[in-house]
């Protein structure tokens, strides 16, 4: 009888070990399981650690490159790049934990997204940019090509009135000089000498231009003597820097016909030698001629 109790309490005792190893067991498995899936989840937030650090540094090499190009979207560009950055430095100190790593990763993507839109707009604007300089180079090409042209042009005009103002102008031809002693009846009598000689008879003709605009037309005639002075009316009139001292003015009215001018130019005690005369158009010279009294 006994024996049975004893047995009967050995078998009690080994049936509680027995359920003492299987929850022994069981807790171990446990342990081990949720030890297995720390060490998993550490290595799983190391590693996207790692992934958002290296796609935050692409994303602001890209920024890089487009505030590189130097567009209109710079300070906007350099602004997302700063978020970026700054976004870098809080996830190289964060510890790297699961939320942590949700919130980098959201912020990645909104930070991603918005690269995309900016970077789509700079390309667009470069695009832009590049068909309006197309334009202006074209424009510019078409303008330097016109202004060649107008240069041609006024060059061509320029020429032209040079050779209207060319073709106007008058001839002045068979420019005449005598002495003349004045006798008491009036009449003139033609003298080489100088001690004889009253008065010198200019005379000159305007030649027909077709071409030349008609009306008056004045002239200045200068008459120099063997001593270098000038005869007659000895007034001067200026012509811009120039000026001219002149022995008498003529003015006629030119009507496309040939014209001869006729003048007397009293004196005294003329020198003997030889004498030049001279006629301007205003400070050009148009004619000249030279006479000896003995």
């Amino acid at each position: 009888m006994e024996n049975q109790k004893n047995n009967s309490n050995l078998k009690a005792i080994i049936a509680i070990l027995a359920v003492l190893l299987v929850g022994s067991l069981v807790y171990i498995f446990k342990m081990t399981s949720d030890a297995k899936a720390l060490q998993t989840e550490l290595t799983t937030t190391k590693t996207d650690k790692a992934s958002v650090m290296k796609d935050l540094e692409e994303l602001k090499a890209t920024y890089d490159a487009a505030i590189a190009e130097n567009t209109s979207m710079s300070d906007e560009l350099i602004a997302e790049r700063e978020k970026v950055v700054n976004l870098m430095k809080e996830l190289e100190k964060s510890k790297g934990d699961a939320a942590s790593m949700r919130k980098y990763k959201a912020q990645f993507f909104a930070l991603e997204s918005k690269m995309k839109a900016l970077v789509a707009e700079n390309d667009q604007l470069k695009k832009d940019n590049q068909v309006l300089t197309t334009q202006r180079d074209s424009t510019v090409m078409v303008l330097g090509e016109a202004q060649k042209y107008n240069e041609v042009l006024v060059g061509q005009n320029e020429e032209l009135t040079k050779t209207v103002e060319k073709a106007s102008k008058l001839n002045i031809t068979n420019l005449q000089t005598a002495a003349y002693k004045l006798r008491s009846s009036g009449k003139q009598v033609a003298t080489e000498k100088a001690r004889k000689a009253d008065v010198l008879k200019i005379s000159f003709v305007i030649n027909e231009n077709a071409v030349a605009k008609p009306g008056e037309r004045s002239y200045y005639v200068q008459i120099i003597d063997s001593k270098n002075n000038v005869l007659g009316e000895k007034k001067t009139e200026s012509f811009g820097d120039k000026s001219l001292t002149y022995s008498f003015l003529t003015t006629i009215n030119y009507e496309n016909k040939p014209v001869t001018v006729t003048q007397d130019v009293p004196g005294e005690n003329f020198e003997k030698g030889t004498y030049f005369v001279n006629v301007f158009d205003k400070a050009e010279l148009v004619s000249k001629s030279s006479f000896t009294l003995k």
